[in-house]
């Protein structure tokens, strides 16, 4: 039997922070992973080389049903913050649109970076784990794994939700929450492409790999980035976006040509090219293909100085205010994150302890808080795991 102050659950990077922010309080500190190596999520983010913070982050970066929650904790450790912590460990990075930093190298140094402080503060990391039971004790909590038994005064759990199932996600920390009693706001998946049904997506198949930029719109929020059509329907920033936002059987309104009065373009196109058809004038505007689809969808043909403007007005609407109805989305096979969690109503928002059960702590990803794509998410792992290592 071994007893320690802290163990956590989960060596991402909410853990990892938490661990090292607990490490160097001075306490004996455990950190348990089923999977074989730690924070493989931070590996593959960003396409390897990791999206670790992002300059402007605020509260309207971030989904919840409570969403004044993240504030305290996004205050008392900032991206300025992380920032620091990387130069300070000689990495390399650089800024992309919207705010968004990334390493200059690969993923894999924020991890050794992680690795390093949590060594440093003398945490000790232990994967290839599988705990088998957790019970309340007295003092604490006493865990049961199938490498032994352990004790710990303050239990953090920082398993993350079920989004990327093939690199170990689990609900283990919902199943541990409704074990001691407390809420969990259904989870979804988010940050994740949406699909068609079959007969829209039997007519969009040609259009695999278009990209533009586009305005998306839905439960009275809207983003302007890029959209990927995809052999199944939507992908790409903008649709990630909207999807952590959208329910099934919402519609989504697509602005396909975000900043042009599409309707007034081809007026002019038919006044200065009346023999143009509406597939040349829409090209202008649109990639070839979309163009192309669009028109056919229509059902215009020949030249736009035979085509009333009610009708070319119709035209311009399915551009500039495309309506769909998606079937489903991807689901959490490739979300990448999950939209839900531990009720944060259950919890303090300074010390991520949960209310009715002393020493139980949750942070990152498993409570419902969830961030935008461009690194929001990294950051609040690094501030609700900062934020509960001073306290456990």
């Amino acid at each position: 039997m071994k007893s320690l102050d802290v163990i956590i659950i989960g060596a991402g990077a909410a853990g990892l922070m938490c661990a090292t922010r607990a490490g160097k309080r001075g306490r004996t500190v455990l950190v348990l992973d089923h999977a074989e190596k730690p924070a493989e999520k931070i590996r593959i983010s960003g396409g390897g080389r990791c999206n670790f913070t992002n300059r402007e982050v605020g509260p309207e970066n971030f989904l919840s049903n409570n969403p004044r929650f993240c504030v305290s904790a996004l205050s008392r450790y900032t991206p300025g913050d992380f920032i620091a912590l990387v130069e300070e460990h000689g990495i390399a990075w650089h800024e992309k649109t919207l705010g968004q930093l990334f390493c200059d190298g690969s993923a894999g140094q924020i991890i050794d970076m992680l690795l390093s402080e949590a060594a440093t503060a003398g945490v000790t990391i232990q994967t290839s784990t599988h705990i088998t039971d957790i019970v309340k004790i007295s003092d604490g909590f006493h865990l049961q794994t199938d490498r032994g038994d352990y004790d710990c005064t303050s239990l953090v759990v920082a398993s993350g939700g079920p989004s990327i199932p093939k690199m170990g996600a689990s609900d283990f920390g919902y199943a541990l929450a409704r074990q001691f009693a407390l809420k969990v706001v259904l989870p979804k998946a988010g940050l994740v492409g949406l699909t068609f049904e079959e007969s829209l997506c039997a007519r969009m198949k040609k259009l695999a790999g278009v990209s533009l930029d586009v305005s998306v719109h839905c439960a009275k929020v809207t983003f302007s980035e890029a959209l990927l059509f995809t052999h199944k329907g939507l992908s790409g920033p903008a649709i990630l976006q909207i999807s952590s936002y959208w329910s099934k059987g919402q519609e989504i309104a697509i602005d396909l040509a975000p900043g042009i009065d599409v309707f007034a373009s081809l007026k002019d196109a038919k006044t200065n090219q009346p023999r143009q058809e509406p597939t040349a004038a829409l090209s202008d505007l649109l990639p070839k293909r979309l163009a192309q689809a669009i028109a056919n969808e229509s059902g215009l043909e020949g030249r736009l100085a035979d085509i009333p403007d009610k009708k070319l007005k119709s035209l311009a609407r399915s551009v500039n205010d495309w309506r769909v109805t998606p079937k489903g989305s991807e689901g959490f096979r490739s979300a990448e994150v999950t939209v839900g969690g531990i009720d944060t109503n259950e919890l303090s928002s300074k010390t991520f302890e949960a209310k009715k059960v002393p020493g139980l702590y949750f942070i990152g990803e498993v409570i419902d808080v969830t961030g935008h794509l461009g690194g929001f998410n990294f950051q609040w792992a690094w501030a609700s795991g900062h934020a509960a290592g001073e306290f456990v």
